[in-house]
């Protein structure tokens, strides 16, 4: 890139910022520092707004950068992604939607101590909350990088590690100033941008094929360098048995995950009643499922016109696809409109990273303040001092993102938010649906539900190809490889199930039957919801 092709888009990036900023400082000086309004909002956005929202919130930097590179790489293998993160959402709306929303006030273990011994089960869904948040923290952070160190023109290790740190340092005060208002619309105006952005880039390869999808797909076949094997399953999770039963652990994780997302059932609380939650989710599916199948033609269309060789010589892990193509397509390096067009695109991915990161940043946070403060804590204090503490825990959690985001920065930010899936799908989700459905569950059973998905899920990533053993794993300079999958979800979501059932089978309590009935009626007519 030029220097006049890099202040450009550094001035749109600076324009967001801006933007972004103005939105914080606009919502903090109406905000009155209670938890309802720093949590929920005060819980006053409409179905639209919320769903807008929630897309803003879960399209992420993987699924603009990541999905894309992946199939630009994969082909067929790397659209697994794209309908896993979108056929998530039906798992949302039928289980989870209106249920978590009557049941809740501000975090998932709302829920779950609706009917058990508070302090345990608060504990321990809070510890579980901040590990799946770091993780899917750290994907934006690695996104982040990689996309400013390509538009400065390199892969500086200076210029990656001022950009994790600038990222870091914007999401803790978008979040300690503004609260869930200020987020909310941060994510609502990033939505707006990425979806024109997406549709735009869409519109152009199709427009470079005459519309012909069949000559898309065979050109990205031929350029891939594996000819028709690209089109066909096979190509990252086909062969051995290994690569295949990753495939399944991959598909578990990101189907049952999104139920599970901290900063996902967060948006829930965030509108006045449970209807306006179920039709939050209905404008989001809209919104998201037709994002997703736009990353597909974005994926083809790089493979088709950058080729899979030169996308991989520019990010190993594909993460820079998309600004390439957009390059491309507005009339290639060194052209006005290829210079425009890849600003924008840049502009709106970090866009993206900075709302997402936000989203999440409050929702680890809540989980800390709300639920494990709040647990330990002596009684009578006042509700000021928890919002006060999350505030500060989201420093401390921007500082903990900006160092792991450092040392994962050459890892595929789609396969780091599949880890993050894969744990929430272990430790959040069983112990969600035993709470809401199953009349026997006590507080024993939560809470190995909880620990019993959690602790496998992080010690079979730290086993695995992952983090040692491998060319491309955090430390290759080591071997400490036991588990030989990339995603531990085909093990740890059966045992989170597993210990939630053994736990309550085995607990001396007995199972309260009225606060059970009490939830239950709660849960699905909404009577005494907050």
């Amino acid at each position: 890139m030029t220097g006049d092709h890099q202040t450009l888009a550094l001035v749109l990036f600076s324009v967001f910022v801006a933007v972004t900023l103005a939105i914080t400082t606009w919502v903090s000086r109406d905000r009155h520092g209670s938890a309802e309004e720093f949590y929920a909002g005060g819980r006053l956005f409409s179905p639209m707004e919320n769903g807008f929202a929630i897309a803003g919130d879960y399209m992420s930097a993987a699924s603009f950068l990541g999905i894309s590179g992946l199939i630009a790489l994969y082909g067929y293998d790397g659209m697994l992604y794209s309908v896993g993160f979108l056929v998530a959402w039906l798992v949302v709306l039928l289980l989870v939607a209106e249920l978590v929303r009557n049941c809740g006030r501000f975090t998932l273990a709302d829920v779950v101590a609706a009917r058990m011994a508070e302090r345990p089960v608060r504990i321990a869904a809070g510890t579980s909350s901040v590990a799946v948040s770091v993780l899917y923290l750290v994907a934006q952070m690695v996104g982040a990088g990689s996309l400013v160190a390509l538009l400065l023109g390199g892969t500086g290790e200076a210029a990656r590690t001022w950009t994790v740190i600038g990222v870091g340092a914007l999401m803790v005060i978008y979040v300690s100033l503004g609260g869930m208002r200020a987020t909310t619309w941060i994510q609502i105006v990033k939505a707006v941008l990425l979806m024109a952005g997406t549709v735009a880039l869409t519109v152009l390869v199709l427009v470079r094929f005459h519309g012909d999808v069949n000559s898309l797909l065979s050109t990205a076949a031929e350029r891939s360098g594996h000819g028709s094997a690209f089109l066909g399953p096979g190509l990252r999770y086909g062969g051995d048995w290994t690569a295949r039963l990753d495939f399944i652990s991959l598909g578990l994780a990101l189907v049952l995950g999104t139920a599970g997302l901290p900063h996902i059932l967060s948006r829930f609380y965030t509108v006045p009643t449970a209807r306006a939650a179920r039709r939050s989710v209905v404008w989001s599916i809209g919104l998201i499922g037709g994002f997703y199948l736009m990353t597909i033609v974005l994926g083809f269309g790089a493979a088709a016109l950058i080729g899979s060789a030169e996308v991989r010589a520019s990010s190993a892990s594909g993460n820079t696809a998309v600004p390439l193509l957009a390059l491309d397509l507005g009339g290639g390096a060194g052209s006005t409109g290829g210079t425009v067009l890849f600003a924008v695109v840049a502009a709106v991915a970090f866009a993206t990273i900075l709302a997402v990161v936000a989203g999440i940043t409050l929702a680890s946070s809540a989980s800390v303040a709300h639920d494990l403060y709040a647990s330990l804590r002596r009684p009578g204090r006042r509700q000021y001092g928890e919002v006060a503490v999350a505030r500060v825990v989201a420093a401390v959690i921007g500082a903990v993102a900006i160092g792991l985001g450092l040392l994962a920065s050459d890892l595929n930010v789609a396969f780091l938010v599949g880890l993050a899936f894969a744990v929430a799908a272990s430790a959040n989700l069983p112990v969600l649906l035993y709470s809401l459905f199953w009349r026997r569950f006590t507080t024993r059973g939560a809470v190995w539900s909880v620990y019993g998905g959690l602790v496998p899920a992080v010690l079979l990533v730290l086993l695995s190809p992952v983090v040692s053993g491998s060319p491309e794993s955090l430390f290759p300079g080591v071997d400490f490889q036991l588990f030989p999958l990339q995603n531990p979800g085909v093990v740890s979501i059966p045992l989170g199930f597993l210990a939630g059932w053994l736990g309550t089978v085995t607990s001396p309590e007995p199972p309260d039957e009225a606060r059970h009935a009490e939830t239950e009626v709660r849960a699905l007519t909404g009577a005494g919801a907050v």
